[in-house]
């Protein structure tokens, strides 16, 4: 089915945003997931199914922090 991801259509065979992530190779733990515009809840993400033009952000989270260039 053909879906839009992060802006970009793709196919995919995935039934569940579950599926989606380990199609992708995504561990679900470090990603929070939208569908059609709505965030999808940590424990839906098995249940949740996909449909056929459906708009779905995948948002990645990273940790860090700046690194001066200069001594402070």
């Amino acid at each position: 089915m053909r879906v839009t991801i992060n802006g970009k259509q793709e196919e995919t065979g995935a039934a569940t945003m579950a599926d989606l992530l380990s199609e992708k190779g995504i561990e679900p733990r470090m990603v929070t997931l939208e569908q059609n515009g709505q965030i999808v809840a940590k424990d839906q993400i098995v249940s949740t199914a996909i449909r056929e033009g459906d708009q779905i952000e995948i948002l990645f989270f990273m940790g860090g922090g700046w690194i001066p260039t200069f001594p402070i």
